[in-house]
């Protein structure tokens, strides 16, 4: 749905991190709805990768408004550029390391001042609308309750804030502050855990959880839940919010329905039967992961998280964007189709591609 009044054929819209998951869908869905989609990369010898995955996507007709930009969320450099001539941009680029990373400062600063850059470019090149992605990383995990509203706020200095979940959490309060100190119009998507299709064999942190699922990584399954959405409904929220005039100053949740992890480790042994005795059975008792969070950084992220309802309401999205999600079973499935598609989980026996 696009009630804005450009006619998207003449409208170039800057998505950062091209490469990453979500970023891909999102350019995916622009082309494909007319836009000239600009991609960011940190290096422009990727380029040739990405057009490659567009292209097994999309009509090749699409691909001529494709074009690319370096920047790096480190640096200065390129961002001016990249922003010239856009009239949206949506910034997805931000590190989501596994575990917990060594340096937790650096990653703060990386997401922080690298999504500062981008509003600063986008501030000074008069973009109509920046919309930024955030998480539910940053609602989740302070003093509020379930379902988890945009009105909810992680705490960064509490001993729940994992140093990504402080990461997100300080750069959205840090966007939001730039924006209304110099008008920026700037609109947030706050995801849950993202999962769906795969664009090449590249896969982040969240569909890692399901091919160390379906690899044999897990001995037991810890109580520990999350919401879980489709990565191409992610991607239409980012488009509904970047173009629907009231989404102005306004963050949404995306998310669906909540799992216990044992509950999708079901949906993967009902779904997949041949790859079911590589997927851990039995719960792992509380304690045990208390004591391995002192030694595994895996542990170490959920552990304050053990038997905690962590659901979100998406009703916001739904009334103002008129934002729909499939079911959450399907975006389990394609996850694991892909990565069985791509050679990443094979049967036992079965000869690597």
């Amino acid at each position: 749905m696009n009630t804005a009044t450009d006619d998207p054929t003449t409208v170039t819209v800057l998505v950062t991190g091209i490469g990453g998951f979500l970023a891909g869908h999102i350019g995916l869905q622009l082309l494909d709805q007319g836009y000239r989609v600009r991609g960011s990369l940190r290096r422009l010898d990727k380029s040739d990768a990405v057009q490659s995955q567009f292209r097994a996507q999309i009509h090749k007709d699409a691909l001529e408004r494709l074009s690319f930009v370096q920047a790096d969320l480190d640096s200065d450099d390129g961002w001016t550029a990249a922003v010239e001539g856009c009239s949206y941009v949506i910034h997805t680029a931000s590190p989501f390391p596994p575990g917990f990373p060594e340096n937790e400062d650096a990653l703060i600063q990386t997401a922080r001042d690298g999504a500062l850059r981008v509003l600063h470019a986008a501030h000074r090149a008069r973009v109509k609308r920046v919309v930024l992605t955030s998480s539910i990383a940053a609602t989740n995990h302070g003093d509020g309750k379930a379902p988890f509203t945009e009105k909810n706020w992680t705490d960064p200095e509490g001993q729940r804030a994992t140093p990504y979940y402080k990461s997100k959490t300080l750069t959205e309060r840090a966007a939001w502050i730039f924006a209304h100190e110099v008008g920026l119009d700037l609109a947030v998507i706050n995801p849950s855990m993202i999962l769906g299709p795969l664009l090449s064999a590249n896969f982040g942190t969240s569909v890692g959880l399901i091919h160390h699922l379906m690899t044999g990584q897990f001995e037991g399954i810890p109580r520990f839940g999350f919401s879980v959405v489709d990565v191409r409904d992610v991607a239409d929220a980012h488009i509904r919010a970047m173009t629907h005039p009231v989404a102005k100053s306004q963050r949404f949740i995306v998310g669906g329905r909540f799992f216990w992890l044992r509950d999708l480790v079901a949906v993967l042994a009902a779904s997949f039967p041949e790859y079911a005795a590589r997927l851990p059975s039995g719960e792992v008792p509380d304690e045990v992961v208390k004591a391995m969070a002192q030694s595994d950084p895996n542990a170490r992220i959920i552990v304050h998280e053990l038997n905690r309802d962590l659901s979100v309401s998406a009703e916001k999205a739904q009334r103002v964007l008129n934002w729909r999600s499939r079911p959450e079973e399907d975006a389990i499935r394609a996850s694991a189709q892909s990565l069985i598609d791509l050679g990443l989980v094979r049967r036992r026996g079965e000869p690597a591609m």
